[in-house]
C-alpha cells in the first residue's frame, strides 16, 4: 500500500476548533473522507492514517467511526487522556476498534515545556505502549532536549515524530534543530513524517529549495527505513494550493532514491509503524 501517514478529517464547530482562528478561514469548513479520496487517487495512494485535531475522546470515536465506513482510512490516531488515573479503563473501552493504532497529545501547546517527562505522562505512555499502541511526538525544536530525555525512558515501543519536529522556517536552518534532530534519530524506536513543513514557513511566499534541506536532514538522520510520508491535510491547504503540490514535494525530493526506499518512505514504514493491514 501507498499511504498518507497524517492527515485530519473534522466538521467544523468554532467552539471545538479554537485552534483555527483569525488566518486560517480556509480550512474553517467541513474536510470529510469523501473530499480527501479523489486526492489520494490522484497522488496514487491507497490508504491514510487520521490524527486527531482535537484534543477529546469525542474526536477519537469520531475518527474511528470514519474509519470503519471508509476503508481507506487505515488507521486512526486517537486522543485520550494520558496522565489520568482512568487511563487503563479508558483504554478498555476503545480495545474493540481495531483500527485505533495509537494517541497524540499536543504537547506543543502545553505552557511547561518539560510536560512529556512528568511522572503521570511517562507512566501513561508506557500504559500505550504496553496495549500495542504508537505515540506520535507533537513538538517544536525548542522541546528536542526534553523529548530526547522522555525516548530515554523507553527501550521498546514505536513513537513517531510528527512534521520534522516542527522547525522555524523563517530564517537559516537552525543548529538546534539540526543537532536536536540527529540525536533523536540515534533511538531506533522513533520515526519521523515528513509532513507539515509548508505551514512552518512563511504561507505566501515558500520555495521548494528553503524545504529541502530539511528532508535532506532528516532522510540522512532517520534513514529511509525511519521516515514517511504525510501530507498533514487540509492543515496544508493554509500554505499551498493543493493536496497534490504538497505530495510533490516529497515526491520530487525523493525521486532519486532507489524503488525498494520509495516503497518504505511512501507506505511500508507507516504500515510498520502503525500495525496497518498489508
Amino acid at each position: 500500500m501507498r499511504i498518507d501517514a497524517h492527515q485530519h478529517f473534522w466538521q467544523y464547530d468554532p467552539a471545538q476548533y479554537i485552534w483555527m482562528g483569525e488566518g486560517k478561514e480556509k480550512i474553517q469548513k467541513d474536510f470529510l473522507p469523501p473530499d480527501l479520496q479523489p486526492l489520494l487517487e490522484r497522488a496514487e495512494l491507497d490508504a491514510c492514517v487520521a490524527v486527531q485535531a482535537r484534543s477529546s475522546m469525542e474526536e477519537t470515536l469520531f475518527l474511528l467511526a470514519l474509519a470503519k465506513k471508509y476503508k481507506f482510512v487505515q488507521g486512526v490516531g486517537g486522543w485520550v487522556d494520558i496522565c489520568s488515573p482512568d487511563l487503563e479503563k479508558h483504554l478498555s473501552e476503545l480495545q474493540e476498534h481495531a483500527l485505533l493504532k495509537g494517541f497524540r497529545h499536543v504537547v506543543q501547546d502545553e505552557p511547561d515545556e518539560d510536560f512529556v517527562v512528568q511522572e503521570a505522562f511517562i507512566h501513561g505512555v508506557h500504559t500505550l505502549l504496553q496495549e500495542g499502541y504508537t505515540y506520535d511526538i507533537l513538538v517544536y525544536e525548542k522541546h528536542f532536549p526534553v523529548v530526547v530525555s522522555f525516548l530515554e525512558q523507553f527501550s521498546t515501543g514505536t513513537f513517531i515524530l510528527d512534521h520534522l519536529g516542527k522547525p522555524d522556517l523563517s530564517g537559516e536552518m537552525s543548529q538546534n534543530w539540526q543537532e536536536g534532530g540527529r540525536q533523536m534519530a540515534r533511538y531506533p524506536t522513533l520515526y519521523c513524517k515528513l509532513s507539515g513543513l509548508v505551514t512552518e514557513a512563511d504561507w505566501a511566499s515558500w520555495k521548494y529549495d528553503q524545504l529541502a534541506p530539511y528532508l535532506e536532514v532528516a532522510a540522512e538522520a532517520f534513514g529511509p527505513d525511519r521516515v514517511m510520508f504525510g501530507s498533514d491535510w487540509p492543515v496544508c491547504l493554509l500554505a499551498a494550493d493543493s493536496y497534490q503540490q504538497v505530495y510533490e514535494i516529497i515526491h520530487n525530493f525523493f525521486r532519486g532514491f532507489s524503488s525498494e526506499e520509495k516503497e518504505n518512505i511512501f507506505g511500508i514504514n507507516a504500515v510498520k509503524a502503525y500495525n496497518l493491514r498489508e
